[in-house]
């Protein structure tokens, strides 16, 4: 592919990229607006897909941080393998948070709502201004990686200075369920939901 074929290809992309961000539904939108093929800008390149497959599968464990003690004894501990899972891997697991079954299942819930709730009042939401801290949006890469991926994200950066109003009516059980925000090494909460399933229905 020469110069001008390129730049013809990224122009086409950078007009389906914002058209698929204006229409502020996110994937899940697609879904509704029932197509029945994946959009290319889904597509990853085909070297990702062949590096991919010439991986060897290496069996790897997220790293797993207990919690218990947090507030005692074994605070500096804690704080340093929370640190070093940040720095290696960027996420991981924890355990004895002190976060009740029933409060996460709620909060799954409300966040479910949302994203299978009305295409309107999620538009009043969406944004990608880093400032807001209630934010709904697909892919806070979109513009930067190959492909998208197949996601749609709201994300509540903070409870404790956040007025209930800001919060989606259909997730208010969030805001009542307060103690889910605990204090843990000021990490903040962002949920995220996949619709796999739906893209399941799309290939098959």
């Amino acid at each position: 592919m020469d110069c001008e074929q390129e730049d013809a290809s990224a122009y086409v992309r950078a007009k389906e990229l914002k058209a698929f961000d204006e229409t502020k539904t996110g994937v899940k939108g697609l879904i509704d607006s029932g197509i029945v093929n994946i959009p290319k800008i889904f597509v990853r390149p085909p070297e990702e897909l062949s590096d991919d497959s010439n991986r060897s599968q290496i069996d790897r464990q997220v790293p797993v941080i207990d919690l218990d003690g947090i507030h005692g004894d074994l605070h500096d501990e804690i704080v340093d393998q929370l640190k070093s899972a940040s720095e290696t891997w960027g996420f991981f697991q924890v355990v004895n948070h002190g976060i009740p079954l029933e409060v996460l299942q709620e909060m799954i819930k409300g966040i479910t709502k949302f994203h299978e709730g009305d295409a309107e009042m999620k538009k009043l939401f969406y944004s990608r201004d880093r400032t807001r801290k209630v934010r709904f949006n697909s892919n806070f890469d979109l513009y930067r990686s190959k492909a998208a991926n197949w996601r749609d994200s709201l994300g509540i950066a903070s409870i404790n200075d956040l007025d209930p109003k800001e919060i989606p009516a259909v997730c208010s059980n969030l805001y009542t369920h307060t103690h889910i925000y605990i204090y843990i090494c000021s990490l903040s909460i962002i949920i995220r939901i996949r619709v796999f399933k739906d893209l399941i229905k799309i290939i098959f």
